[in-house]
Order: structure tokens, then C-alpha cells, then sequence
């Protein structure tokens, strides 16, 4: 199981940058509050927008896996390309899933190799990448052979909503009446703009939960259904989910992983002015782990007020960076900048590959120490001489340790940061679930693009962003 080591958190190895272990001790205060909040958590769980806690079991799990298998029955054998449309938790996890749990050269493969459909996400509207990768499915299997999946509750989301319209009209032109056997929607099921698209032209479709937000998704229909595709076990995934769930069920600090994390974090960001937290893993595949994270904290825990509506201004700044390749890059600020991280480290034991030796015989007496290891003993060296490093430079810094990379170490991971998440919204006394910030922009969106009912917003847009002749 993954395992989280969090001594360099602490003063004895960070003085006074580091927390106090006796506050962690079962007697301690944060341990204390910390079991207060566990048993709230246990009382709210699977209701409002915690029903994401429920996703990786019981009721809820067996219908969406019930849901999906014909699915992916019925198209992963005629599809060579899969093409997700949707933005933010639409897409993030996606993404994810996809760069942890498949080959780095996945697309690249043929489709026997392969034995699913390559992979593209469009979380954006930029109209290049858009072209390229319609392009590159037009001359690889062609369209009656890609399959897209569009990804939105509401279906009024305007970036997915754009590439929707484009990606229906392009296949009612190429593929005739039969086009719609080439859309999968996940959707709400029951209301909304795609909801009354869907059903008037035959999509199949998948749910978005009720009380499932975007960025808690992950394991729901909105993230299962592409990796099913490609071919990853959805089941072990959500086993592993579901374990992490019930270790972090446990109202003892020292036996709950999320719950230690978020005491961690909020402490370190809060007490000891530690407000940009780094998520740095020692894998190319857990890179884009790493950008999911990003949305989950920021948009989680960024808040402007509090449940009590005194202004708060509370979150941190979760920031992404990739050992070793940052080590080269980023760490210079981490040790000798301001010190005002924590930095976590994500750590693999065994990445699984046939380890070769590194060979020797090159007779460079200054690289003679490299010869007989492998990859894999360089890469964690790497990562332990840059713990060893930050601690000598006093920076607070933890590691999450994967036995290796697999569906049930990932789905703990998964379930790891959504509950801590939620830790971190209670003991900031924020709502963790809303996003009062997006939803401005997004109307301000509408008003630009001429939405009726949103006019206000053009004048408004126009009238702050006057130009005032400051450019150069």
C-alpha cells in the first residue's frame, strides 16, 4: 500500500520551520481536532457533495461499472482513436489516468500492438491542437473509427460545448445518419442542455453523479470510461480507491494517511507561512498526476470567504515540478529562495522494467561510479540526495512511497488527495466544493459571446479592461 513518510515535517529534522511531533501524538491538539473532524466526515459522507466518497463502492460502483462494460464492449473493437472532450475535472483525470497506467508511446503503436484506441484529450479550445488531432484521427482509422466522448453535466460549458458542436457537425458530414454511434456523452442523467441533446439524437450515455463535482470525478463514469477503453482495470482501480478509504476512516492521526497529510499542509501553510506546496514525482508517468492535483487543492481550498462569510482570502499554491529533470531547474529556489514550501515527493520502489545494468567498460575514471547500477537505483538516489539536500537547507518536505505503479496503488492515490482535500476544507473552515471564482469568468464568457441574458457582462468587460495606453 502507499505509504507516506512525513518526519522531514517535523522540527526534529527542520527546526523550527517543522512542526512540533508532540502536536501529532494521540494526546496532542492536532491529533484531537483531527479525530473531531474524522467523525464529522463519517456523518456527512455520501450526502450533498460528498457523495464522491461513495464512488469507490457498494451501489454506486456497481452501477457505473454495469453502465460501462457494454460500452466499451460494443466500441473498443472498431475504435482506433478516442477523442475526450471536456475541460477541467472533465478531462484532468483522463489525462492522468492514461500517462500513469499506459506505455509513454501508446499512440504511437498500432492498433494490434495496442489492443484499444489511442488517446486524445482536448482540454482546450486552442484551434491548432483541435485541427491536428481531428487530422491525425482523419489519417489513422479515419472517423467511422473514432469515437468521441464528450464530457459535460450541464453541456453549456462553453469550451467543450464549442468543440461538441464542431465534432457533431464534422461527423453528420462525413458519416451520414448512422453519427451518433460515435458519440458518448457523460452527462447528468436526468436534466440539463446535453441531457435534452442525447436524447434527442440517440447518444449513448453515461452519468455524471448527482453530487459529484467536476474535480471529484475521477472516479466516476467521467474518468473510468476512457481508461476502460484503453485497456486499464478499472475494478482494481477503484479496490485500491476503496482501501485508501477505509485507512483513512480511522480517527487515529497517526493511522489515517489523508488525514495526517492535511493536518501537514494546512499546518505547515497556516502556522509556519509554508503556502505553496510542490508536488514533485520521481516518474514521467506520475507527471500528469501532478496536474490533476493542481486543480483538486487550488480549486478546493481557494476561497475568498469563509463558512462563517468573514472574508478568509484562505488556500494554498499548488505547484508542480518533476524529479530528476526539476532538480536541474526549480530546486536552486527551493533551497536558497524564500522558504515558503513544502515539498512532496512522490517515490517509486519498483518501476517494473528489466533494470540492465548500466555497462561499463567506457575507461572515464570520473564516471566509474555510474557503472553496474541502473536506472532505477539513480533515479531514487536523485531523489533521496534532494531530500537529504532540503533538510540541510531546513524546507519541509514529506514522500508518498508507491510499491510500484499499478490500478490499485494509483486508485489510492486518488482517494488519498479527495480526502484530504476534504480535511483541509474543514479545518480552514472553507467550502471546499464551490468555485464562486470560475463561474464569474465563465459568465463574463458568456456576455462576450453574445449569450442572451448575460449582455451586462460585455459592457462590464469592455468597461474594466478599457485600454489605457500602457504598452510597449
Amino acid at each position: 500500500m502507499l505509504t507516506i513518510d512525513y518526519a522531514n515535517c517535523l522540527s526534529p529534522r527542520v527546526g523550527l520551520h517543522g512542526l512540533d511531533p508532540a502536536r501529532l501524538d494521540p494526546a496532542g491538539d492536532l491529533a484531537q481536532g483531527i479525530a473531531a473532524l474524522t467523525r464529522q466526515l463519517a456523518q456527512t459522507r455520501g450526502t450533498g457533495w460528498e457523495r464522491w466518497r461513495e464512488l469507490a463502492r457498494g451501489t454506486m460502483r456497481a452501477e457505473h461499472i454495469a453502465a460501462i462494460a457494454p460500452i466499451v464492449e460494443r466500441l473498443r473493437p472498431r475504435a482506433s482513436n478516442l477523442v475526450v472532450l471536456g475541460i477541467g475535472g472533465s478531462a484532468l483525470g483522463n489525462i492522468a489516468l492514461h500517462a500513469a497506467l499506459r506505455s509513454p508511446t501508446w499512440n504511437l503503436q498500432s492498433d494490434e500492438q495496442r489492443g484499444g484506441p489511442r488517446l486524445f484529450v482536448l482540454d482546450n479550445v486552442d484551434p491548432t491542437t483541435v485541427a491536428a488531432v481531428l487530422d491525425i484521427c482523419k489519417n489513422n482509422g479515419g472517423y467511422e473509427r473514432t469515437i468521441f466522448n464528450v464530457v459535460s453535466k450541464s453541456g453549456e460549458t462553453a469550451e467543450t460545448a464549442s468543440q461538441f458542436m464542431i465534432i457533431r457537425d464534422l461527423l453528420k458530414r462525413e458519416l451520414g445518419t448512422g453519427y451518433a454511434e460515435n458519440i458518448v456523452a457523460i452527462t447528468d442523467p436526468a436534466k440539463g442542455t446535453m441531457r435534452q441533446i442525447c436524447d434527442a439524437e440517440g447518444f449513448a450515455t453515461l452519468p455524471v453523479p448527482e453530487g459529484v463535482g467536476g474535480r471529484f470525478s475521477v472516479l466516476s463514469p467521467v474518468g473510468l470510461f476512457s481508461a476502460a477503453m484503453t485497456g486499464i482495470d478499472i475494478e482494481k482501480l477503484l479496490d485500491g480507491a476503496d482501501a485508501m478509504d477505509q485507512r483513512c476512516s480511522n480517527e487515529r492521526l497517526n493511522e489515517n494517511p489523508a488525514a495526517m497529510l492535511a493536518a501537514l499542509l494546512v499546518e505547515l501553510g497556516t502556522r509556519k507561512g509554508k503556502a505553496n506546496h510542490v508536488l514533485m514525482p520521481y516518474a514521467n508517468s506520475l507527471s500528469l498526476l501532478a496536474d490533476w492535483f493542481r486543480q483538486l487543492w487550488a480549486e478546493s481550498l481557494g476561497k475568498r470567504f469563509d463558512r462563517d462569510g468573514e472574508e478568509a482570502f484562505a488556500g494554498f499554491t499548488p505547484i508542480k515540478a518533476l524529479g530528476t529533470t526539476d532538480q536541474h531547474s526549480q530546486v536552486q529556489l527551493y533551497r536558497e529562495g524564500p522558504n515558503d514550501k513544502v515539498i512532496g515527493f512522490v517515490e517509486v520502489e519498483d518501476f517494473g522494467q528489466d533494470k540492465g545494468a548500466i555497462p561499463t567498460g567506457l575507461g572515464v575514471e570520473n564516471l566509474t561510479y555510474l557503472e553496474g547500477s541502473s536506472l532505477e537505483d539513480l533515479m531514487n538516489a536523485e531523489k533521496r540526495a534532494t531530500e537529504f539536500a532540503l533538510n540541510e537547507s531546513h524546507r519541509p518536505n514529506f514522500t508518498i512511497r508507491f510499491p510500484k505503479i499499478d490500478e490499485l496503488h494509483i486508485g489510492e492515490f486518488l482517494m488519498l488527495w479527495q480526502i484530504a482535500t476534504a480535511y483541509a476544507g474543514l479545518m480552514l473552515n472553507i467550502d471546499a466544493y464551490d468555485q464562486p471564482a470560475v463561474e464569474l469568468g465563465k459568465r463574463a464568457t458568456f456576455g462576450l459571446m453574445g449569450r442572451k441574458g448575460f449582455e451586462e457582462f460585455q459592457g462590464k468587460v469592455d468597461a474594466g479592461l478599457a485600454e489605457t495606453g500602457h504598452q510597449v
